[in-house]
Order: C-alpha cells, then structure tokens, then sequence
C-alpha cells in the first residue's frame, strides 16, 4: 500500500476528531458574542521591528482588529520572520493589496447578507487546536470563508504598545451559491513560539466581490482561564 493510502485515512480521522472537538468546546465559541461591525486588518513587514514597537491604528467601538506580518526581503534574516506568514500574502492579494513597506492598515466594514456565522475551537492537543466555521443559513453565495487562529497578546508584549490580534494559522474555504448550512473544521497547527492560552479564532465571510458579509470571533468562558 502506498504511503499516500496510509496517509489519507489519519488525516480524515485526525480531522473528524478535531471537528469534533471543536463543536463540543463551546465555551471556546462566538456563541452570544456580537458580530463586529468592521474588520480592522494590520499588516507589518518582517523587515520592520520597529514598526511593531510603534502605535498603531486602533479599533473604532465595534471594530475588530487583527494583525499579520508579512514576509520581508531579508527573508529568515528579518527579524521578525519567526513571525511571519505567507497567509498575510495570501490575505494580501485577496485585497488587492502589495506587500506592506513597512506597513500598511485596511479596514473593511461588515455588510449583512450571509446569515449567521459561527466559530469555535477546541482545547490544543499534540500541537493543534481543533477550529470550525459554520453558518447554519447562509444567503446565496458564492461566499469565501477565512478562518484565522490568532494569539492575542497583550500591550506591552515584545514592546507593542498595543493590544495585538496576531494571525498564527489562516483556512480559506469556499463555499458554493447555493444558500443552505455550511461547516468546515480542521486541525490547525500551533507555530512554534505560539502560547495555546492565548489562542482563538476570528472568522469572516466574504462574497465574490470581496465584501465582508459576516464576522465572528470566539471568546472563551473564564472557567477555562484563557480570557
């Protein structure tokens, strides 16, 4: 048999563990949180240590705000590669957007018309936390579904003035145009360095054109000393 054939049905299984991880978890959801009313996306440049020293653009009342650092041209010498992700690229080119140089802030407000959406994730377990996204009604699509696993570090970490929402593992799905219930769950690594209690998950939907049509992040309950 052929190590593709082994491979395939651990995956599954590993998958429909976590999937199932992370719907019982639901102290770790978006269940009666409120959806933001905007997404405030800040991306830096690897290149840049400085730039997460500075301040940066805040949230406005309702506004969620997350942040991505992007690969720079001095590559693992950048210092803040460790950091670094090629989701910000993808992220990126899905708005349009060049690498940051050294920074740059979008911010994308929410209109309605995706039905509800729901994350959630489950408890980090061998280097991965089980993440889900659902909308059990969402509207006619085509939709695209981001599911970013984010550390939440508090002012002052390694000198940030600000609270920051850093991106440590993004899903894409894509959802057809049918409307109708839609569920994704995978198991998402942890990246090295990461702290797993501080870890959540942020998701959006966002139509053919771009638009964010609904925004959800996970909080969790404080029995589970995470928040």
């Amino acid at each position: 048999m052929s190590p593709r054939a082994l491979f395939l049905p651990a995956l599954a299984a590993l998958t429909a563990l976590f999937a199932t991880a992370a719907q019982a978890q639901s102290s770790c959801s978006s269940d009666g949180q409120p959806q933001p009313l905007a997404l405030l996306e800040r991306f830096i440049s690897a290149d840049c240590d400085e730039c997460w020293r500075r301040a940066a653009p805040q949230p406005k009342p309702g506004e969620l705000a997350i942040d991505w650092i992007a690969p720079g041209a001095r590559g693992d010498d950048a210092p803040l590669s460790a950091a670094a992700t090629r989701d910000a690229l993808e992220r990126l080119h899905s708005l349009k957007r060049k690498p940051p140089s050294p920074v740059d802030t979008v911010r994308s407000a929410r209109r309605d018309g995706a039905g509800s959406l729901r994350v959630a994730q489950g408890p980090a377990f061998n280097g991965y936390i089980g993440a889900s996204i659902e909308s059990p009604d969402a509207g006619r699509g085509p939709f695209t579904g981001w599911l970013a696993l984010v550390e939440t570090l508090p002012a002052g970490t390694e000198g940030s003035p600000v609270e920051r929402n850093l991106v440590r593992n993004l899903l894409v799905v894509t959802w057809p145009a049918a409307p109708g219930a839609r569920f994704e769950a995978r198991p998402m690594a942890i990246p090295e360095g990461a702290n797993p209690e501080r870890l959540r998950v942020v998701g959006w939907l966002a139509d053919s054109r771009g638009v964010i049509r609904a925004i959800s992040e996970s909080r969790c309950a404080p029995e589970e000393g995470r928040r």
